[in-house]
């Protein structure tokens, strides 16, 4: 199981998380592009400390909304959606091809991101996109209860897709995240957001805020890196993990800490 975290979302002298603490313990960077947040030497920079870490790149496209950092619905035309999908990976890529490294996948940013779960024509826009640019590239989207549905329209689209659940975000009954204006919205306890973690890696199945479980089978987990518990609380979940760990996969388990 892979921890991603978004990432390069600062812009000119406007800081955002804690991407320099946060990524030694990370195994997947989402890169912000441009378009939401951070610019080319934000951009620049947080390649370049993925590259050292070791963790593999990933394109954080998002709506071109700046002021709202992307988390406001923006009705695009599918060819416009395509084409601003393209031009942020791209930008991405040159940065990357500069330091001699390259985006493995791409995981689009807030109410995109949100949107494509919820738009069959949406996430088939999205993934044209990626196709066009690079087949190769994989498509990070949420896990929940419409998996076989999601795996049948990318094998009509040709895309890879990783199934993504999050540890610090609330479930509905459905699958899908708690909305942010809604109250329990975001975990902030670090306990609760380790024993979410393991309870969708151990059982396979998170607790919503109904209280019911539901399944959720995920390739890997988004731990958000921009608030102050962000660097304890990923240290917690890679020390909780190897614990578990430790009895099945002894050697598995040390890479792990180490990591």
């Amino acid at each position: 199981m892979k921890l991603n975290c978004d990432m390069g979302e600062s812009f000119g002298n406007w800081r955002k998380g804690m991407d320099t603490e946060v990524m030694p313990f990370i195994d997947m960077a989402n890169i912000a592009c441009g378009f939401h947040a951070s610019d080319p030497m934000t951009m620049d920079l947080t390649v370049r400390m993925a590259k050292e870490h070791g963790v593999a790149i990933g394109a954080h496209p998002g709506y071109p909304d700046l002021i709202g950092f992307g988390r406001r619905d923006l009705h695009c035309s599918p060819q416009e959606l395509k084409s601003i999908i393209i031009y942020q990976i791209a930008a991405l890529d040159g940065i990357c091809r500069s330091h001699d490294t390259e985006i493995s996948y791409v995981k689009p940013h807030g109410a995109l991101y949100n949107k494509m779960m919820q738009d069959r024509q949406v996430l088939a826009t999205v993934m044209a996109g990626v196709k066009a640019y690079n087949r190769d590239l994989a498509l990070v989207v949420l896990a929940n209860s419409e998996r076989d549905a999601i795996q049948r329209l990318a094998g009509q689209q040709g895309v890879q897709v990783l199934y993504e659940a999050f540890a610090d975000r609330a479930y509905d009954c459905d699958g899908y995240l708690v909305k942010r204006d809604q109250p329990g919205a975001v975990l902030m306890d670090q306990q609760q957001i380790t024993q979410q973690v393991l309870e969708i890696i151990v059982e396979g199945q998170v607790t919503t805020v109904e209280g019911t479980s539901i399944p959720l089978k995920a390739d890997t987990i988004c731990v958000h890196g921009d608030n102050e518990l962000a660097v304890a609380t990923v240290r917690h979940i890679r020390q909780a993990l190897g614990v578990h760990l430790s009895n099945l996969l002894p050697e598995t388990a040390s890479q792990l800490a180490v990591k």
